[in-house]
């Protein structure tokens, strides 16, 4: 039969030897069934096979084992003795050897192979460890065999307070509001014990304050801080060190303990109201100070912190509170005394404000300890300072016609000097606001006049400047602007809005409307413009066009007759007068120029060349322009050989004796016959060619078509017979003249003239028009002429 015996621990009372043989008595007499199982079912069938079905007896187990039991962190001289493995298969003479295998094994628990003793080689730590497993086995040492089954036993560790407790930081911080009640949580600190908790109180941790009574409190089983005193103010102390302990053992003697400190903070509330240092401020101002310009700081006292402290700042009362303003400097909870109007120390020197400063944040729970404001009295004096003068208007408009004369008084302007003194004021006028020098003032009164004549259609506005200076004191100075209007007079005609020229067709009908014209006037009327048009007077008398005014500032050109005729008239110069309504009535004559041209049915224009009319209608394009090249071409010739021939040498009239000759002198000029004298131009006698060049040139377009009637030379109230001679004796002493008579041919036929004038030189002075009807009498060969005169055609070109 198997036996397992445990020797008394030193270390262990005498109750848990008690307790550990009562132990292994049971275990001896009940062996476990785990460790059992298979051996006695291996017991079981060799009995069936001895005893063939007889009743089997169990047989005894060889192995006796229990749960062993250390003590932690043993310290003793000699190793720590755990337990004895024992089985009666040892008979005591050194066959058995026992192992031990398992946690530990060979290192923490060493076995005695012979007597199956088992020590503790090394201190245990049961915070590392708790227990172990370990197996054991006897083995025969001759056969090797073992000689019971190999079987599990376990090791416990166990608990002594080794471990003090530790909590989960080192340092905690917290704060909580002032003025808090008694009994208001702060924080929770919390410490563990790395002990046994389910044997003894080793780890069982009671908390207590050290430090910061009498403050605050901790809860001894929770460790939430609470406060112990009414009314904290952060005023009078802000920080607050606490020191926690924690101890286990339930706080009795010999436990261990560990502590932890606590920072506490009171945070602020809006318990103060803001108080002013002083109940009075002196500031002064000079009168000059534009508005915005600050004067001075005032400050009130708020021992709170952050918004609690935010003061406003406001002018409640005082005779000054319209003419200063006070602001709030956020940075530094000041007030700002700032003006708010122009002072006038002429008009008061000393002005009384009543300010206010007042919590922006005030906290409902404190409004019972009084009103969170506090007032002040601020006195504000005006100092006295040299002004410069003061016009009596922020600026000046004059209107002034533009007929205005020189040296005429437009409008004046007044400054005065604001200080008593009220020194003596000069004007004048800023030149670069006048380059031209239009305008000038009176230095001693300010009135303003004109140096030049004004024209509104050139510049309608001048905007100048005027200075007024102190004569005692030029620095003292001050301009204002003077806005000058030219009022408009009626001083310009009006005239065509553009250059009309315009075509009429051959084919037009009368009362055919071939152009509308409108005009332009640099004036400005105050009731807007009013046109006028109408014909020359002298182009009224059978006119071949009419102008129709359509009363909206415009006017139509009409055709007065059926069919014009480009080779007869190619051009007309229609001259128009163009009225304004405004006073004095101004009135120009504007020339418009008609082209007569070849039209298609529908009145769209062709060709208004007269020349055309000549040329063959067969003639290409080519053939037009290889004819204008040769007429290019001749013309050319003509200007070298004309050059040519001035560039010689001028030669006597009569080279010999014999070259005797009578020289016909061609005047161009038809008289009248003998007894016309009328119409004989005396002038054709002096110089003819002279004459010729006073002739109006006929490829020209005048620029107008009315010449302004000249009284009549002096030489044509000269005798004629006076003339002549004085002419004779010129041409006597001229050495180009010819030595021999000529005959001057006049070529002009008088009233008395039997076949009357061929000239077209009266023309103008004929009221009726010719009649060429007679020409379609004359037979076939005079229908070209008859279709070219028989039309009415009584206008000058």
């Amino acid at each position: 039969m198997l036996t397992a015996s445990l020797e008394m621990m030193r270390t262990h009372s005498f109750l848990r030897v008690l307790l550990w043989s009562s132990v292994l008595y049971v275990v001896h007499m009940t062996p476990s069934q785990k460790r059992t199982n298979k051996h006695s079912h291996s017991e079981r069938i060799t009995g069936l096979s001895e005893n063939d079905g007889k009743t089997l007896h169990r047989t005894k187990r060889g192995w006796m084992w229990n749960q062993f039991f250390l003590l932690e962190e043993y310290t003793g001289p000699d190793t720590q003795y755990v337990g004895k493995l024992h089985t009666d298969q040892d008979k005591g003479d050194g066959n058995l050897k026992y192992i031990l295998t398992g946690d530990g094994a060979g290192s923490l628990f060493i076995i005695d192979e012979n007597t199956g003793d088992i020590h503790a080689a090394k201190k245990l730590d049961r915070e590392e460890k708790s227990l172990y497993v370990l197996r054991a086995k006897a083995i025969d040492r001759k056969t090797g065999r073992q000689v019971e089954p190999e079987s599990e036993f376990i090791i416990k560790i166990h608990d002594i307070n080794d471990n003090e407790p530790k909590f989960t930081k080192d340092m905690y911080t917290a704060s909580i509001p002032e003025m808090s009640g008694v009994g208001t949580s702060v924080i929770q600190v919390t410490a563990t014990d790395a002990d046994d908790a389910n044997y003894g109180n080793s780890a069982k941790v009671v908390y207590s304050i050290l430090q910061g009574q009498p403050y605050f409190s901790v809860d001894p089983e929770t460790g939430i801080i609470k406060t112990a005193l009414p009314d904290m103010s952060r005023e009078n102390r802000e920080q607050y060190q606490v020191v926690i302990q924690a101890k286990d053992m339930g706080g009795q003697m010999g436990g261990l303990s560990g502590t932890t400190t606590v920072n506490i903070t009171l945070t602020d509330v809006n318990d103060n109201p803001p108080r002013f240092p002083q109940s009075s401020y002196q500031f002064s101002s000079p009168e000059s100070a534009p508005p915005g310009t600050p004067l001075g700081r005032i400050k009130a006292n708020d021992p709170d912190v952050g918004e609690n402290a935010e003061i406003e700042y406001s002018i409640s009362n005082g005779d000054g509170s319209d003419m200063f303003d006070i602001i709030t400097d956020k940075d530094t909870q000041e007030g700002i005394i700032t003006v708010k109007k122009h002072l006038d120390f002429e008009n008061k020197v000393l002005y009384t404000l009543k300010v206010e400063a007042s919590n922006t944040h005030p906290d409902p729970r404190f409004l019972q300890l009084g009103p969170f404001k506090d007032t002040a009295f601020v006195k504000i004096s005006v100092e006295d300072i040299d002004e410069p003068p003061v016009f009596s208007r922020p600026w000046y408009l004059i209107e002034v016609d533009e007929d205005a004369k020189e040296g005429s008084i437009i409008g004046r302007v007044v400054a005065q000097d604001p200080d008593i003194a009220k020194n003596a004021i000069k004007y004048s006028v800023d030149r670069h606001t006048d380059l031209d020098r239009i305008f000038n003032i009176y230095s001693g009164n300010g009135s303003l006049f004109l140096s030049k004549p004004l024209d509104r259609e050139e510049t309608p506005w001048h905007n100048i400047t005027v200075i007024a200076t102190e004569i005692n004191n030029p620095k003292q100075s001050s301009q204002i602007p003077v806005f000058i209007r030219i009022l408009d007079i009626n001083d310009h005609a009006p005239e065509f809005a553009n250059y009309y020229e315009t075509f009429v067709c051959e084919n037009a009908k009368a009362g055919q409307l071939i152009q509308t014209v409108s005009a332009i006037d640099k004036d400005q009327p105050p009731r807007g413009h009013r046109f006028f048009f109408e014909l020359v007077p002298e182009f009224a008398v059978h006119p071949n066009f009419s102008v129709v005014d359509n009363k909206d500032n415009t006017a139509g050109i009409m055709t007065r007759r059926n069919g014009y005729s480009r080779s007869k008239t190619s051009t007309y110069l229609l001259p128009i007068i163009i009225f304004d309504n405004d006073y004095p009535i101004q009135s120009s004559t504007g020339t418009l120029t008609i082209r007569v041209c070849a039209c298609d049915s529908r009145g769209n224009m062709q060709s208004c060349s007269a020349e055309a009319l000549l040329l063959p209608a067969g003639l290409s394009t080519g053939a037009l322009v290889a004819i204008l090249l040769c007429i290019i071409i001749l013309l050319i010739l003509v200007v070298l050989f004309t050059a040519l021939k001035r560039q010689r040498k001028k030669e006597p009239l009569i080279i010999s004796k014999d070259d005797v000759r009578d020289n016909i002198v061609t005047y161009n000029d038809e008289g009248g016959g003998e007894e016309d004298t009328q119409a004989f131009d005396i002038g054709t006698l002096r110089n003819p060619e002279a004459r010729e060049e006073s002739k109006m040139r006929r490829d020209v377009i005048p620029d107008t078509i009315f010449q302004i009637r000249r009284t009549a030379p002096l030489w044509e109230n000269i005798d004629v017979q006076d003339f002549i001679h004085r002419r004779l004796k010129e041409n006597d002493s001229d050495p180009a003249a010819p030595p021999y008579d000529s005959l001057a041919t006049y070529a002009y036929e008088g009233n008395d003239s039997i076949a009357n004038s061929l000239s077209s030189l009266e023309s103008l002075t004929t009221e009726g028009n010719q009649d060429y009807d007679y020409l379609s009498d004359w037979g076939p060969r005079f229908k070209k002429l008859a279709d070219m005169y028989g039309g009415e055609d009584s206008d000058r070109e």
